[in-house]
């Protein structure tokens, strides 16, 4: 029997059984390869996710992969057994921002996968077949599961247009941060230095491109052309401006606390920083993410660390907030 995970409102939960809803015009039903979790799916199931940027009861799951089993009226048949991953905000294509392709900005609202709308955490996902991106016929569709967050560091790369030759830095070595050294690696730096605060992300920072790799707490020169900050704390941030020489390119990717102290804006305007920010992945970023993907130069299957089934929805949870060194990725199995 196929299932799917329920939050029915925070802390309750349960898993039942799954009746796939069949595609209607313009969406594609997907069979579930992999979702995986991360502190945002935490924050849905202890019920601290921001007011407007949750529904319950609710499915979770924005981060997946999978294969195309149906289509519906309007929907190409040859998407069917094509092996996808897809965007999750359920923009309305039809707002200024949309039409310019800035669809995380999309001003009719706020909805998305697995936050406002049925997301993967079930054996199928039904969603608009626009949303998909299709892979190539010989993807890691377990790899591929973590393509979202991927997206999202794509659009901080895209941001910062770092150039061949320039000296990049990361500041942040989790999921996001391994992927910025990938993207970022991508562009031949002169340079790219990885900041840290645990000393046993060295070598798979180094593995993943890093030519240095600092503690947060160690002394590093401020002359960086490019830094993408990934921890998501204020003082990460903080650290972040400091790496960048007078004119150099900062793009925040963390969210930290509500109220927390933010960078100095005296420092920013003395020194001509130009700081980007990024929430969600538009599909300039997706695209650019499957692209990298198919040709070998992003590679994610190192960041995983388990691989659950459905019924054990609440020790990934527990296993995603843990603060265990040992622990990457988590991934739920329908």
């Amino acid at each position: 029997m196929s299932s799917q995970v329920l939050v029915e409102a925070p802390g309750v939960h349960r898993v039942e059984a799954h009746t796939p809803r069949q595609p209607g015009p313009g969406e594609a039903l997907v069979a579930v390869h992999a979702a995986g979790i991360c502190g945002s799916d935490r924050e849905v199931y202890q019920g601290n996710r921001p007011d407007g940027y949750v529904r319950y009861p609710l499915t979770p799951g924005h981060e997946w992969s999978g294969t195309v089993t149906a289509v519906g009226a309007g929907v190409p048949g040859s998407l069917v057994g094509r092996k996808v991953v897809g965007e999750g905000f359920r923009n309305c294509q039809v707002c200024e921002r949309c039409h310019a392709g800035e669809t995380t900005l999309c001003s009719a609202g706020y909805e998305e996968t697995g936050f406002t709308q049925p997301g993967a955490m079930a054996a199928t996902l039904t969603l608009p077949a626009r949303l998909l991106h299709v892979l190539p016929d010989d993807a890691d569709l377990t790899a591929a599961a973590l393509l979202e967050p991927a997206a999202c560091i794509a659009a901080a790369a895209l941001k910062a247009n770092a150039q061949p030759g320039e000296r990049v830095a990361v500041v942040g070595t989790g999921t996001l941060g391994m992927f910025a050294v990938q993207f970022l690696r991508a562009v031949s730096p002169a340079e790219l230095l990885v900041v840290g605060t645990r000393n046993d992300r060295e070598a798979l920072s180094r593995r993943f491109g890093a030519s240095d790799f600092r503690l947060r707490d160690e002394e590093v020169p401020g002359d960086f052309d490019v830094v993408i900050e990934t921890a998501g704390s204020a003082s990460a941030a903080r650290t972040a401006a400091a790496l960048l020489r007078r004119g150099g390119r900062l793009v925040l990717t963390g969210i930290p606390a509500p109220g927390a102290d933010g960078l100095d804006p005296t420092d920013l305007v003395v020194r001509q920083l130009e700081v980007h920010t990024v929430f969600g992945a538009p599909p300039e970023a997706w695209a650019h993410t499957v692209r990298v993907f198919g040709a070998g130069l992003l590679d994610p299957l190192p960041l995983v660390t388990h691989e659950l089934p459905l019924t054990e929805f609440p020790q990934a949870i527990e296993l995603v907030g843990a603060g265990d060194p040992k622990v990457g990725k988590v991934l739920l199995r329908p």
